[in-house]
């Protein structure tokens, strides 16, 4: 049985996909804690005589807005220096991986809206969070390709699963309190991916290397994902509001700077559609994703 190092075990998608990966590979776990190995990658290389086969480095920072410089700056000192100390860390050992799985994301097209973007898409994401990940992509393929290392690069969807982050788990939480807002009928279509997609394609990819987008086939509407929160909640409406009520406030919100927590770019991402092409995963790795809209349970 092949070695798998876990990189950001504890995390969201660590968690999730931790136990599936268990019944294909011997998995070691590395996180700021308990883990198998306990490091900061961000400041650290870490040290082990284990011959390790398979890396998923899922170990990363996301779903926040900088507020400052020291937070846009913890952006490129996790997911890109975390990642070339990680490189690093098997340098000093002498021992490299066969093969080098990357969780890197589809915020690094830095597009707010288009539909079925492929992967030939330009890198133009400006945003700490994606120019971090773009610079971290950049260096494994030189790493990778030095070394002899065979470099898959998955850029997921939103992803979901139990208990999500980022604007998925505000969704849920607005929802069950009563406070959120469904906007222009909820039409507006976003791909999505099963977080336990991630396990399902580390063998899959292991041995063929690439870029691949990944998502769900359905990409479905923020309509679709409301009723299926609504019907597990056991809770029976959502507020409505028509969308041109919605941009007035996005355009207070523009003007008072952060005092409204609620501007153009927020309704953008509510109203617009931004979907992605699965496709060449499909093909390449004879992959057929889960379904969202079938499998999604928020608890």
């Amino acid at each position: 049985m092949k070695t798998l190092l876990l990189t950001g075990s504890n995390g969201f998608l660590g968690r999730n996909v931790l136990s599936l990966l268990r019944d294909n590979y011997r998995v070691l776990t590395l996180d700021l804690r308990e883990a198998d190995m306990i490091c900061n990658l961000a400041n650290n290389i870490f040290v082990s005589n284990e011959r390790i086969d398979i890396v998923l480095h899922a170990a990363g920072k996301a779903h926040i807005k900088p507020k400052n410089e020291s937070e846009r700056q913890a952006f490129f000192d996790v997911n890109y220096q975390g990642t070339v100390n990680l490189c690093h860390s098997f340098e000093q050992a002498g021992k490299f991986p066969e093969s080098f799985i990357f969780i890197s994301t589809v915020a690094v097209y830095g597009r707010e809206t288009g539909e079925i973007i492929a992967e030939d898409e330009p890198l133009n994401c400006t945003s700490p969070y994606g120019q971090s990940k773009i610079m971290a992509e950049t260096f494994l393929t030189n790493w990778c390709n030095h070394n002899g290392v065979k470099l898959t690069i998955l850029r997921p969807s939103l992803l979901a699963g139990k208990n999500p982050p980022g604007n998925l788990g505000a969704m849920i939480k607005g929802i069950e309190s009563g406070q959120y807002l469904t906007i222009n009928g909820g039409q507006a279509r976003k791909s999505v991916l099963m977080v336990q997609d991630i396990a399902r394609l580390v063998p899959l990819t292991a041995n063929i290397g690439g870029v691949f987008n990944v998502c769900s086939d359905e990409h479905p509407s923020f309509y679709e994902l409301e009723s299926l929160i609504l019907n597990q909640l056991k809770k029976k409406t959502i507020k409505k509001i028509p969308f041109w009520v919605a941009s007035i406030l996005a355009k207070s919100g523009d003007l008072l700077g952060g005092v409204i927590p609620f501007n153009t770019e927020k309704l953008n991402k509510i109203t617009k559609p931004l979907t992605f092409n699965n496709e060449k995963a499909k093909s390449m790795l004879k992959w057929q994703p889960m379904s969202v809209l079938n499998n999604f349970e928020i608890v």
